[in-house]
């Protein structure tokens, strides 16, 4: 069904956003600056400290929310004023949730360790594979939604997981054949398992925000600030602390996590903290509009785009290495190459046909007369706002068994 116009901005959003997002971590991690000591240049190999930098963008939202809110008041009491002096009493009307909820603890510790294992499993594959590899997101999505939302997946939506994930053999296979020729195939194996138990994490988050935003109807910005705030004092006073004392002789300083160590290379270098910058500023936007997307259409709609912005990532990738600085972005690979392509357009045939996009009458078993329960988007733009229509939603979306 056609998209309204709003629910095109937030999609093309989240793509954009996200691309950035992932070239400017992976930018992080490409560079080699002096730290702590002085004098050794090491990699910027610090991933739970980019989980921080991730918290502290999303925290931001609050900020946003805070200034919404104002101006929601302030409209609220300008046209009850015309009607009668009573708008305090009639302010109360308005349906603003607590902003404080240790709810968001939950969707927190999921995006904690979520996005912590992608951040170690980037840094043994090349941004493209790792963006590929992020489809599979639509996979366990997709299981899940079936687990715990109750929805019916039909034979086109098998069909469409069984092709992502075929996808997802070749690309993963085209990663570990390129790098075991320089001997890295044993680092890459362990970067596409990490990667692959990330996703599966992140589609649970997935999962209990669409409960949160469309039964609970929390704000996009409350939900992606909340989990921001708690993450930034969970990774601050447990998780950063516990790690740093935690011997890694493997490592530059000899510690398994030395946020110290990244905080001088960033001090030390402009173009990492440029980069560092961005991955800050882009994830904050980059989860606004996701979720504004799982709550204006579904989670696995989320997913579908996320898929979309791997093509951008390895395009831009490309232009980076072959026309700007070789020391950043990725090569194309001439030998297996072409498994990467293969895989990618596997990917997106699997993605497609998951969420109705592709016709597929010619198989006689996925044959449906009905509109697929995924794809049904909420052409009525106030729904974003409209907690009891996003529950009307919600159970428009999901199917029970009979």
């Amino acid at each position: 069904m056609a998209l309204t116009a709003k629910q095109m901005l937030l999609a093309l959003g989240m793509l954009v956003t996200g691309s950035i997002n992932t070239l400017s971590k992976k930018a992080q991690n490409d560079c080699n600056v002096v730290g702590r000591n002085g004098t050794d240049v090491h990699e910027f190999d610090h991933p739970w400290f980019q989980t921080v930098l991730m918290f502290i963008g999303e925290s931001t939202c609050l900020v946003a929310l805070l200034i919404s809110r104002h101006y929601e008041r302030k409209q609220f009491r300008q046209s009850f004023s015309i009607q009668n002096n009573d708008d305090e009493t009639q302010i109360k009307q308005l349906n603003q949730p607590r902003v404080f909820q240790f709810i968001f603890i939950i969707p927190t510790l999921c995006d904690l360790f979520g996005t912590t294992l992608a951040g170690i499993g980037l840094l043994y594959v090349t941004a493209s594979v790792w963006q590929m590899l992020r489809g599979s997101i639509i996979v366990f999505a997709g299981i899940l939604s079936r687990l715990f939302l109750k929805r019916k997946l039909k034979c086109y939506h098998w069909s469409g997981i069984v092709l992502t994930m075929f996808g997802l053999l070749l690309v993963g296979l085209s990663s570990v054949l390129q790098d075991e020729e320089a001997g890295y195939s044993s680092k890459t194996v362990l970067g596409i398992v990490l990667i692959l138990g990330s996703q599966f994490i992140s589609a649970t988050q997935m999962i209990i925000e669409e409960l949160f935003l469309k039964t609970k109807g929390y704000p996009p910005l409350q939900v992606v600030g909340m989990e921001g705030s708690f993450g930034v004092l969970i990774m601050s006073f447990i998780v950063l602390p516990i790690l740093y004392y935690i011997p890694d002789h493997s490592a530059p300083t000899g510690r398994y996590e030395d946020s110290i160590d990244a905080l001088y290379q960033i001090k030390n270098s402009t173009k990492l903290l440029i980069f560092s910058l961005l991955y800050l500023c882009s994830i904050a936007f980059y989860n606004f509009f996701g979720l504004s997307v799982t709550k204006s259409l579904t989670a696995v709609h989320r997913t579908l785009i996320d898929a979309c912005r791997t093509i951008l990532v390895w395009f831009v990738d490309l232009i980076i290495y072959y026309a700007f600085d070789k020391g950043f972005g990725e090569e194309f690979d001439v030998t297996y190459g072409i498994l990467q392509i293969d895989g990618f357009m596997f990917l997106m045939i699997g993605t497609a046909m998951y969420n109705g996009l592709m016709p597929v009458d010619f198989i006689p078993c996925c044959r449906d007369d009905s509109q697929p329960n995924f794809t049904s988007s909420v052409n009525d733009e106030d729904n974003v706002d409209d907690s009891s229509n996003d529950k009307a939603s919600l159970l428009k979306n999901t199917e029970p068994d009979t």
